[in-house]
C-alpha cells in the first residue's frame, strides 16, 4: 500500500511513529506537508500536485492536520477523497470535531452526555446565559482551541462576565460550560480505532491547574476504561464520522461526560502511558480498508 501522512512536521513523534509502523508492515509511507499540496478542480476531473510534481497512486491518507491549518488541510484531504483515496478520518468529520459547539450539538442530539454547555452572542443576554448554566465556577472555551489553550476557569460570576465580554470584544467564538469539581482535575482519554477502544490513559492536572493536558504539565498513567466509558467513546466517535479519535471523558457523579473528540490525537502520551503500539493499530486499520463509520443517527439514551 502507498500511504501518505498529511503533516507539517516530519520530526513530530506521531508522524515519525506512523511512518515507522507503515514501513514495518511493508507499506510505502510518505509525509506530505498539506500547505505544499495544490489542486486542480474541474467537473469530474480532480488532480493534485506536490512541490511541482503530480501526486498520484496514493491508496490511503492519514491526516495529521493541526488546528492552525484546518481550512486548507481539510480542503487537501477532501481533494484526495474526490480522487478516490481512502482515509480513516474524512474531511467533513474533522471539521465536525474541530468545532466544539457543532460537535457538542451533534453529540447531545444522540443522547451522549457532556458538561452542561451554553452559547450566546449578544452582550445583553450574558446574565441570563449564565443563569441557564448555573452557579460558578464556569469553564470558558474557544470553539477551536487545542492542547488546553483557550480554556479558562472563571471561579466567580463576575469573572465569567468579564472574560465573556473580553472574548466578544475580540470577536472570538467560545462556549461556556459547568465545572465538574468531583473530577479533581483529571480526565480519561480513550483512543478509538474503528469500533474499539484500543488504549486509555488517565491524565491528572498539576497542582494549581485544572487542565490535565500533557502540554500543560499534566501527568498520565495507563488505565482500563469501564464498559460505560468505552461505549460512550465509541458512540461519540461514530456520531462525528471518525475512524480514529482520542475521546476525552471526565468522570462525574452522573457518569462519564464527553469533553472533546480529537480528530488528530497525539500518540506520544498514549503510547508511553499504555505501552501499546497505537501507530501500528492505526496503520493496520487503514490497510484493512479503513472504511470509517459514517456519521449516523443512533438511538438516544435517556
Amino acid at each position: 500500500m502507498k500511504l501518505a501522512i498529511l503533516s507539517r512536521n516530519t520530526s513530530l513523534y506521531s508522524t515519525r511513529r506512523l511512518v515507522e509502523a507503515a514501513r514495518e508492515q511493508g507499506h510505502t509511507a510518505r509525509v506530505l506537508d498539506p500547505l505544499r499540496c495544490y489542486m486542480r478542480i474541474a467537473c469530474g476531473d480532480f488532480a493534485m500536485h506536490y512541490k511541482g510534481r503530480p501526486l498520484t497512486g496514493v491508496d490511503a491518507v492519514i491526516p495529521r492536520i493541526g488546528a492552525s491549518v484546518t481550512r486548507y488541510g481539510t480542503a487537501v484531504l477532501r481533494q484526495f477523497e474526490l480522487m478516490g483515496t481512502c482515509t480513516p478520518n474524512p474531511s467533513d468529520a474533522i471539521l465536525r470535531a474541530r468545532d466544539k459547539l457543532r460537535a457538542h450539538q451533534l453529540l447531545a442530539a444522540e443522547g451522549i452526555h457532556m458538561p452542561i454547555t451554553v452559547f450566546g452572542d449578544n452582550p445583553d443576554d450574558t446574565g441570563d446565559l449564565l443563569r441557564l448554566l448555573g452557579a460558578s465556577p464556569h469553564v470558558i472555551k474557544l470553539t477551536e482551541s487545542s492542547q488546553g489553550t483557550g480554556v479558562i476557569l472563571a471561579e466567580k460570576p463576575s469573572a465569567s462576565r468579564g472574560i465573556i465580554e473580553a472574548l466578544r470584544g475580540l470577536y472570538a467564538n467560545f462556549i461556556v460550560q459547568e465545572f465538574i469539581a468531583e473530577a479533581k482535575g483529571a480526565d480519561v482519554r480513550c483512543f478509538v480505532v474503528g469500533d474499539r477502544v484500543i488504549a486509555a490513559m488517565r491524565r491528572q492536572a498539576p497542582a494549581g491547574e485544572f487542565r490535565s493536558n500533557l502540554h500543560r504539565g499534566g501527568t498520565a498513567v495507563g488505565v482500563k476504561p469501564s464498559a460505560d466509558e468505552c461505549e460512550v467513546a465509541i458512540r461519540a466517535t461514530r456520531v462525528l464520522g471518525l475512524g480514529v479519535a482520542g475521546v476525552d471523558l471526565i468522570r462525574s457523579d452522573r457518569g462519564p461526560l464527553v469533553l472533546e473528540v480529537n480528530a488528530s490525537p497525539g500518540l506520544e502520551g498514549i503510547e508511553t502511558a499504555s505501552k501499546k503500539d497505537i501507530a501500528g493499530e492505526i496503520v493496520r486499520f487503514v490497510a484493512g480498508g479503513c472504511t470509517p463509520v459514517k456519521a449516523v443517527r443512533g438511538r438516544r439514551k435517556k
